[in-house]
């Protein structure tokens, strides 16, 4: 089985930006893991397996409708990688989040096994800066 690389978090950014859970969760293991930003566990929430890790990814595109992740740097050393990237998200209610952030991740058989997700604590800002 082929080790992940630059190009495969590439394509993952690409289905997060896209809000293709289907792309996204061929690239997670069976029991994959997903530490949000937040959440009342030392790591944020965690979502655990497919269809734990798919209902919170949804979660989080009904949170912020246009979420999206961008000027991504993604690296990749061995079984481990992490992307650098912008998050851009909106609220239903207008409240506009940017702020830097990175995921780290784990591989294993060729997916994503851990997806560990940090995010700069910045207030939201006022109006679209696009």
């Amino acid at each position: 089985m082929r080790q992940p690389d630059v190009e495969f978090l590439k394509a993952f950014s690409d289905a997060l930006n896209r809000h293709d859970i289907d792309a996204v969760m061929e690239m997670m293991t069976d029991d994959c893991v997903f530490h949000a930003i937040a959440g009342p566990e030392l790591v944020g929430r965690s979502f655990v397996g497919q269809a734990d890790v798919r209902q919170g990814l949804e979660n989080a595109w009904k949170t912020a409708p246009d979420a999206c992740w961008v000027d991504g740097e993604h690296f990749v050393i061995g079984d481990r990688g992490f992307s650098e990237t912008t998050y851009k998200g909106t609220t239903p209610d207008g409240v506009r989040s940017e702020a830097r952030m990175i995921d780290a991740f784990t591989f294993r058989d060729g997916k994503i096994a851990v997806k560990n997700a940090f995010r700069k604590n910045r207030p939201p800002i006022a109006g679209h800066n696009d």
